[in-house]
């Protein structure tokens, strides 16, 4: 069965996205284990790591996954930030092996001018010494699939080839697929015929074992935007009948599948449930 879940809130404590988690009958999780919007992040302890892990046990919640700081940027081309970058990723390295996580999902940053060839040797030289300042570690990064705004690099599947190619230990990495961010960056998800050639295409390009988990949103903006801003699934121009397909296609029956999609509707209500309800809808139809 496809395992769906949701990035869920930390708020009060690690543990209560897992509490979220379990309210919503989630078989997998995502959270921030910091502010995603800082550099630094207090120091876990060592209590509220054994209650967040007690807690990941109790729930039996498979590959729990955290989300990197969005400060993070591999690429950049200025040595200060790329080295900030590096310490920040290996920051949260740390924070995800402690906290006995699966994966820790990662954009692979924006060359900001100096060139997509130049900003792909930043990132694979910038995984690799944050491997090497983190050897042993179990949990992998994974590479998520971009938009494409600006100079970001991860739009095409090609980018995310060529640093699989590039990086000293690829085994230490996976790829996560943002259904939003593909779409907006030119890969139409919307029809049969498109889904089955988005797919050919990523087996082809990077292939289909690197993929290890997805981000199922759909997008206020239409294909080829280039513009990253998640939907609620069938409300954006994606579509039901691609979310439909990824959760009964038999090649994703493993794979965990988590939401970023808008947490309130119109009038405030939950959004997580009624989303999470149309997987298992789609699921039960297939």
């Amino acid at each position: 069965m496809p395992l769906f879940g949701a990035h869920l809130s930390v708020a009060g404590g690690l543990h209560r996205a897992i509490e979220a988690a379990v309210d919503f009958q989630c078989e997998t999780v995502q959270i921030f284990t910091k502010n995603a919007s800082q550099w630094a992040g207090k120091p876990l302890i060592e209590s509220e790591i054994d209650t967040f892990r007690t807690a990941v046990r109790k729930a039996k919640l498979k590959f729990p996954t955290a989300h990197d700081s969005y400060l993070i940027n591999l690429a950049a081309p200025g040595d200060e930030l790329y080295q900030k970058s590096i310490a920040a990723l290996a920051d949260e390295l740390v924070r995800a092996e402690a906290l006995g996580l699966t994966y820790l999902v990662t954009h692979p940053g924006a060359h900001v001018g100096s060139g997509e060839e130049a900003g792909l040797a930043r990132v694979a030289a910038g995984l690799d010494e944050a491997h090497r300042r983190c050897e042993g570690f179990k949990v992998k990064i994974l590479l998520e699939t971009t938009a494409g705004q600006g100079s970001t690099l991860g739009h095409r599947f090609e980018h995310l080839a060529r640093l699989l190619d590039a990086v000293a230990a690829p085994e230490r990495l996976g790829v996560c697929l943002d259904t939003c961010h593909v779409f907006a960056a030119g890969y139409d998800l919307t029809t049969d015929e498109g889904y089955d050639a988005v797919f050919q295409e990523f087996d082809h390009v990077i292939g289909l074992k690197w993929l290890k988990l997805f981000h199922l949103n759909d997008s206020v903006k239409p294909f080829g935007s280039r513009v990253d801003r998640h939907a609620g699934l069938g409300l954006g121009h994606i579509g039901e009948n691609a979310f439909r397909k990824l959760v009964t296609d038999l090649r994703f029956r493993t794979k965990p599948m988590i939401l970023e999609t808008p947490k309130e509707g119109e009038n405030g209500e939950p959004m997580d449930p009624v989303n999470l309800g149309k997987l298992r809808m789609f699921l039960e139809e297939g």
